[in-house]
């Protein structure tokens, strides 16, 4: 289970809005002479929102300090849907294009094949994103700030 910890910023019915604290990752060298700075590079259009909207499930009040929970699987499961179905798809398409673009004008055929495996790769996207079970598998819950996340198995 991937944790961070937050505060609720504003609650809503049953939905808390809530702010990271603490930037995590890398391996914490980032402004150290050495370091990589590899963090930085999340900044580099300029600093993301970091509010987002959680189920509440604590009965959370705003000021509330609590645990950002994510399985340990679901940002690689969807950094591989995202990017790694269009690259597979458009290199897939681009395949197919020239194998059947024959002796003449195979780079356009190869174009137009990769053209349509990344339109393929969106519109699977776009059907993921809508699917119930797909966005159950990358929810983000919370924990009291002392309590532990919950391990949730899928």
């Amino acid at each position: 289970m991937i944790e961070a910890p937050a505060e609720v910023v504003r609650v809503e019915r049953d939905r808390a809005w809530v702010r990271v604290t603490e930037r995590q990752g890398g391996c914490g060298r980032c402004d150290e002479p050495g370091g990589c700075r590899s963090m930085r590079i999340t900044e580099a259009f300029g600093p993301s929102d970091s509010v987002f909207a959680v189920q509440d499930t604590l009965g959370v009040q705003q000021g509330d300090r609590v645990r950002l929970c994510i399985p340990e699987h679901a940002p690689l499961r969807a950094a591989m849907m995202s990017y790694g179905l269009g690259v597979v798809l458009m290199l897939l398409g681009a395949a197919l294009g020239n194998q059947l673009a024959g002796t003449g004008n195979a780079d356009v055929h190869a174009a137009v094949g990769a053209a349509g495996g990344l339109l393929l790769a969106y519109v699977l996207n776009r059907t993921l994103a809508r699917s119930r079970r797909w966005r159950g598998m990358l929810t983000v819950s919370m924990a009291r700030e002392t309590g532990e996340c919950l391990s949730t198995r899928s």
